[in-house]
């Protein structure tokens, strides 16, 4: 089986210091958690930037600060700036980070319900995302949040108009309002997408630690991180996102899963060095 990939998300957008007072919002706090995560065994760091006070922000000088000290921190690691951003963020908006030429960068593949929200991204959206970063020679990481979402994807690249094979799948699992978090949901994903892909399993909240398991036992990889979960089990709230990798090298270990260096991450993904 292949090595295990581990991406550590480490902040998204909505979760905030009162959720966990370990949630980075400036620059320092962002490398302090990266770096932690690294350090642990994470090969991929998934990047949404903060102002100083945790206001969610797609700003290119923002990114242009904090992507560089997280890889000075990190060596080698793969980083996947966010084009998600947060809801009501305009796609102008929320490609910024495409203009500073990162090597991977997320591409969500559907307008679907984000809790109490609506998180858009309509065709058009998504040919103008795929079209940058086929002009930027980004590789995109597919965000699945319904299965319909995989069909999306592969119709926009047979036409040529997001970077196609090999892909990369981000399944995100549990979320309210998107597909749940169960393992026949999961083998059914992972039996629609076509033969070379990868796929990685985010699972949000209770679901992280069933769904990790499930990831690693199928021969996927997984994500993990403040973004999604900020617990380490029922009431006990991760000190860093270190820790929550930490315990996804652990249920590896159980499972006979090694873990990917970064190196390791570029040639399962296709990455040139």
């Amino acid at each position: 089986m292949e090595k295990l990939i581990i991406t550590a998300a480490i902040c998204g957008a909505e979760v905030t210091k009162e959720h966990n007072p370990a949630v980075p919002y400036t620059k320092e706090e962002m490398v302090r958690e990266a770096k932690a995560a690294y350090d642990a065994g994470a090969s991929v760091i998934h990047v949404h930037v903060r102002w100083d006070d945790g206001t969610p922000t797609q700003d290119k000088d923002r990114f242009a600060e904090i992507l560089p000290a997280i890889q000075e921190a990190c060596p080698g690691a793969i980083l996947i700036p966010s084009t998600g951003g947060a809801t009501g963020m305009s796609p102008e908006e929320r490609l910024q980070p495409t203009e500073l030429m990162p090597e991977m960068a997320t591409l969500d593949c559907g307008t679907c319900n984000f809790g109490d929200d609506i998180f858009v991204n309509d065709l058009p959206t998504l040919r103008a995302f795929g079209q940058r970063m086929i002009e930027n020679k980004i590789k995109p990481e597919f965000e699945c949040f319904e299965v319909g979402h995989i069909d999306t994807a592969l119709e926009l690249a047979a036409k040529g108009q997001v970077p196609g094979a090999p892909m990369q799948f981000n399944f995100v699992m549990g979320l309210q309002g998107c597909v749940a978090a169960r393992v026949d949901t999961l083998a059914f994903m992972v039996n629609h997408i076509p033969e070379g892909s990868t796929w990685t399993v985010t699972a949000i909240g209770k679901a992280t630690w069933p769904m990790v398991t499930a990831a690693i036992i199928m021969g996927g990889h997984v994500r993990v991180g403040f973004e999604d979960n900020i617990y380490l089990a029922r009431g006990h709230k991760a000190a860093s996102n270190g820790e929550l990798v930490e315990k996804v090298v652990s249920i590896a270990k159980q499972h006979g899963r090694e873990i990917a260096t970064c190196d390791d991450a570029r040639r399962i993904l296709g990455l040139a060095r």
